[in-house]
């Protein structure tokens, strides 16, 4: 565990937070800025920058405990679906560098808008060029 981590010091137990979920190797706890009522965090317990740096076994425990985070939201405040996502760098905007995967509730008519990234650009580019590139 990193020393100076936020959600090190979490899982350590030096900093409070209002815990959703804990087994041996995740905890989740609420957003401190969360965007959704029941915006969850879903953290590994061992300190890893993020899944390009997690072994697969805590890829899946992070994962299995996103699942069980989501039924909860769901079955207790009667979220309606969720989204889910993980920030992979700073480039990608993740701005604490422990993994954790957020799980946020959704609501009917709650207005929370994502970009809209169906309309980007990206259809404009030649896709066979891009799949070369990925397989080669």
């Amino acid at each position: 565990m990193s020393t100076d981590c936020i959600f090190c010091k979490i899982v350590r137990g030096e900093l409070s937070s209002y815990k959703v979920y804990e087994d041996d190797a995740v905890v989740a706890f609420l957003d401190i800025n969360p965007i959704s009522p029941g915006h969850t965090l879903v953290v590994p317990k061992r300190h890893v920058e993020n899944i390009l740096d997690a072994d697969a076994e805590t890829i899946a425990r992070v994962f299995q405990a996103v699942q069980k985070v989501a039924k909860i939201l769901i079955e207790k405040l009667g979220a309606k679906g969720v989204n889910v996502l993980h920030n992979a760098g700073r480039e990608a905007n993740q701005e604490i560098m422990h993994f954790h995967v957020h799980v946020i509730p959704r609501y009917s008519r709650d207005d929370l808008k994502f970009v809209d990234w169906w309309r980007s650009n990206i259809k404009k580019l030649d896709l066979a060029e891009i799949h070369r590139r990925i397989t080669s």
